[in-house]
């Protein structure tokens, strides 16, 4: 029985990864999974990614271009504070200069500097980095 749909993903990520691997498959896809990978995507930590519709809850084909060294998903989805998302990022990232904690806010699923520019707190969902 699936517990965490996302934890599941973003840990075959991370073995794909290690395995030094070009590609992974993914299932089952979810909305949020989807959001959490365009984040990834935008920072340019994986390639591009197919969602394939196969009439049950889909799979992702998702490119690895050997930048990622960790992601993981925060349970339970704790509630963030503005002014508690730069304490966070220190605790959870390894150096100021990379690496991203990702939020889930009414503004959508978000990382931590994206959220303090819209001044929001949230729940935090995971991180890579």
């Amino acid at each position: 029985v699936r517990m965490n749909v996302l934890a599941d993903c973003l840990k075959s990520i991370i073995n794909a990864e290690k395995r030094g691997k070009r590609q992974v498959l993914i299932r089952p896809a979810s909305k949020v999974v989807i959001r959490f990978l365009r984040l990834m995507q935008k920072h340019g930590y994986i390639g591009e990614f197919e969602v394939i519709d196969d009439h049950r809850s889909n799979k992702i084909v998702v490119d690895l271009v050997g930048r990622l060294n960790k992601c993981g998903v925060i349970s339970p989805r704790f509630d963030i504070a503005l002014t508690d998302i730069e304490q966070v990022a220190t605790d959870l990232l390894p150096s100021r200069q990379f690496g991203y904690v990702v939020l889930t806010t009414t503004y959508g699923i978000l990382d931590h500097e994206e959220a303090r520019k819209r001044h929001t707190g949230g729940k935090l969902l995971g991180y890579f980095f």
